[in-house]
């Protein structure tokens, strides 16, 4: 028998993605609301209570009110908003962030889908804080630059629409001056760090994609470890993980760039070592589609795990549907 599945918050980006990646499965059954049904409460209530697996995609305030709606303790929730990243009883929905993590997700009742900035760094960053090479109480600075679409319906129509009044042209910007972005917290906690991480986010002319990039100078570290070392911890963390892989050094030394598309249409988080030994710098990267890992392709991976199914499931092919950004929230 299939799982009930219903999406709360289907008609924006994540949301929609999730169900195009879902529909046509035989071993879910979507379920959803009539468009005009959408913000009535009863009737959400209803779909909240009779679905095996809710996924919310929501605004925060909005997962919140709908955990509120459920009173069926047989409902289990993957919530893809920020809302409760870092909330006690939630498991945190990173498969690959410890040996034990995928299990847990398996048995949760409520799984919190990460940020697509936290994924990434948290992804650099925990394996390297747990085993010592990164002190805890290091000041980790983070550079990173997203594709628009991750900014919802707002930010996709200041790109794309040339008659909005708030329409853009800039090629790329600099934004969260105020240096309190929502992501900074489920990083500092699920990194294991003990100093809030310096975090510059970024959005660049282009839909979807992500970079992320944390900078150390390795001879300023604890025992000035080796760029060979950090690869090498990364490496066997992830080791025959399917959707984290971390680049050979030697492919690494050979590439003249990174592009942030690179991934797109992917469930892949791919991390690099870059070094420069006469220096004694290196650079961290994680190159990955903030609509693939980042969210949508994240949260079936969890589903799939909740439902005890391979975690590839629905997740081995291309995905490509970019029909969907353009005026989507």
């Amino acid at each position: 028998m299939s799982a009930k599945i219903f999406i709360d918050g289907e008609a924006g980006t994540t949301g929609l993605q999730i169900r195009a990646r879902l529909e046509g499965r035989d071993d879910v059954d979507l379920i959803g609301l009539a468009d005009a049904d959408r913000k009535n409460t009863d009737q959400r209530r209803q779909m909240l209570n009779g679905c095996d697996i809710a996924i919310l995609c929501l605004p925060d305030d909005a997962a919140r009110e709908a955990l509120t709606l459920i009173d069926n303790t047989n409902t289990r929730v993957i919530d893809a908003s920020t809302a409760h990243r870092i909330v006690e009883g939630w498991v945190y929905g990173m498969p690959e962030m410890d040996a034990e993590q995928a299990n847990q997700i398996a048995v949760a009742t409520r799984v919190s889908n990460p940020g697509c900035y936290a994924i990434a760094s948290v992804g650099l960053l925990r394996p390297l804080v747990a085993g010592g090479l990164l002190p805890d109480d290091w000041a980790v600075t983070i550079n990173a630059i997203s594709g628009y679409s991750g900014g919802g319906k707002a930010l996709i129509t200041e790109f794309e629409n040339a008659s909005a009044p708030n329409y853009t042209e800039a090629p790329y910007f600099v934004y969260g001056l105020g240096l309190d972005h929502k992501h900074v917290p489920e990083i500092e906690m699920w990194s294991g760090l003990h100093i809030r991480p310096l975090f510059v986010p970024s959005v660049g002319r282009f839909a979807q994609g992500m970079i992320v990039q944390v900078p150390l100078q390795l001879g300023a570290l604890p025992g000035s470890p080796s760029a060979a070392q950090l690869h090498a911890v990364l490496s066997d963390h992830y080791a025959g993980r399917r959707f984290v892989k971390v680049a050979p050094m030697e492919v690494t030394s050979r590439l003249n760039r990174l592009e942030p598309e690179a991934l797109n249409g992917t469930n892949e988080l791919r991390l690099h070592v870059i070094v420069n030994e006469h220096y004694g710098q290196a650079i961290l990267v994680a190159v990955l589609d903030n609509l693939g890992k980042g969210a949508s392709g994240l949260a079936v991976q969890n589903l799939n795990i909740m439902l005890g199914l391979p975690e590839e499931t629905g997740l081995e092919e291309k995905f490509s549907m970019p029909a969907i950004i353009s005026g989507s929230s």
